[in-house]
């Protein structure tokens, strides 16, 4: 079933079959009509009849996928993600003609959630790591030009993050699905791991500040499932780098292995192979958190980890010295953009804003959501003469020269996400409050904090 549903998704997005469908949309006489009759499609599945059985069993396993949880009603939303987004996007520019680009950018909205599903399907059947490899390609052939222009994702693994970044009422699937991960190989965990480590960090960054209002106590309590996900990360992560400080010739520099690595002659979601340097500064954004959970005394939360904490632990200290020089140079600057000033509540709310805001100007994104875990650097955009978007790697990203020259365009997405979420803000303690936040004077804080709790972490007592 798996992979005739691949087959079914590889026909749709290989080839034109999106830009006839666009196009026959775009022939409607308001962009509303087009949005009606796409909405139709989506909320039947019409394009992939496998969708709702796999729905099924994925909620059995405990993961709405597909549907977002509605926190002033208390209940999952009966339409599908895309449809809201879709609904959202109507109510503010269905008088207008078609917006072709707007339409082909919903498309691939919908298709990046049918593959987020497929991602927590690969072990259904068959070879989950060869299972994994065919959504990379088939969220190459997404991404790619017979597409919206619109990146969600670098790797088929974030599909794994973002399909399980919801809110859940019980959160029962977590445990089963990380063991399901660690069979995969170790390619494959070592990318798990750097968008978890990074990802998590960010989030418990922000419960840290805004749910938990500063009580690290309380904020390892209500996260139970999360803290074993990120040991998981951090240790996978320490592992790569214990090997390459192992294998590194004396006196290279760190952060000299190629970005391509292994797989230079693949390309798209296939080719990423981490650095030196991207597996350090995921480690720092992992431990910037509660940074003492992973080398101070274990918490209650961590206690079905304790195996790979301690080994995280004992690496960290025997590393120490230079770890902490390697973290220094990921410390927040100000002027430069910084994961670390980054925080949100959920994972698939970044990838929902900035999605939405792309609908709504009818331009795409520059930036997917792994490059907004990282501060190395980027391709980023500058505008042309005409004001159309040309990439240009180490240039600027301007959208108007006079109000942002120079502007990294993640700082930008970060800003302008913030910016959306003051206007929609959520209530949490009772108080209102933006989920998403850019604050470099939080980012400077949490490093120094976490700088702190490594240099004082004690070593442990000889046996």
């Amino acid at each position: 079933m798996f992979a005739d549903a691949c087959a079914l998704i590889a026909t749709a997005l290989e080839g034109s079959t999106r830009q006839h469908q666009i196009a026959d949309l775009a022939r409607l006489k308001s962009f509303g009509k087009a949005l009606a009759r796409l909405r139709d499609l989506m909320r039947s599945n019409s394009f992939d009849p496998f969708v709702n059985g796999f729905d099924h069993r994925t909620r059995q396993d405990g993961f709405h996928v597909l549907n977002d949880w509605d926190g002033k009603a208390d209940h999952v939303n009966p339409d599908s993600i895309p449809v809201d987004v879709l609904d959202y996007v109507s109510a503010r520019r269905g008088g207008e003609t078609p917006d072709a680009r707007a339409l082909a950018m919903l498309l691939d909205y919908y298709y990046f959630h049918i593959l987020q599903l497929l991602s927590l399907r690969i072990w259904d059947e068959g070879d989950a790591d060869d299972n994994l490899d065919r959504l990379g390609v088939l969220l190459d052939a997404l991404q790619g030009p017979d597409g919206s222009g619109q990146r969600f994702v670098t790797n088929a693994e974030t599909l794994i993050l973002i399909a399980t970044s919801h809110f859940e009422v019980v959160e029962r699937g977590y445990d089963k699905l990380l063991r399901r991960v660690k069979t995969l190989n170790r390619a494959h965990q070592t990318n798990v791991a750097l968008g978890h480590a990074s990802s998590m960090g960010s989030h418990l960054r922000f419960g840290f500040e805004a749910t938990y209002n500063r009580d690290t106590t309380s904020m390892r309590d209500d996260n139970v499932a999360d803290y074993p996900w990120l040991c998981f990360a951090l240790v996978t992560l320490m592992r790569e780098y214990v090997a390459a400080s192992q294998s590194k010739p004396e006196g290279a520099a760190s952060g000299s292995k190629p970005e391509g690595g292994a797989n230079e002659s693949k390309e798209g979601a296939r080719a990423f192979q981490a650095s030196d340097s991207a597996i350090v500064e995921a480690m720092a954004n992992g431990l910037s958190a509660d940074a003492r959970a992973f080398v101070g005394a274990p918490p209650a939360s961590l206690s079905r980890a304790e195996v790979e904490r301690a080994e995280f632990r004992d690496a960290f200290l025997a590393h120490r010295s230079d770890l902490l020089a390697e973290f220094e140079r990921f410390r927040p600057v100000d002027g430069t953009f910084s994961p670390l000033s980054f925080f949100f509540n959920f994972s698939h709310n970044v990838v929902k804003g900035t999605i939405v805001d792309a609908l709504l100007r009818g331009e795409p994104w520059p930036v997917a959501f792994n490059d907004m875990l990282t501060g190395l650097p980027q391709v980023r955009l500058t505008d042309s003469a005409k004001g159309t978007s040309v990439k240009k790697a180490d240039a600027t990203y301007q959208t108007d020269p006079r109000e942002s020259p120079q502007l990294d365009a993640r700082e930008q997405l970060a800003l302008t996400l913030m910016t959306y979420a003051r206007e929609n803000p959520d209530r949490i303690r009772g108080q209102l409050m933006p989920v998403i936040v850019y604050d470099p004077r939080a980012g400077h804080r949490a490093f120094r904090v976490m700088m702190e709790k490594l240099v004082d972490a004690p070593r442990p007592p000889s046996p």
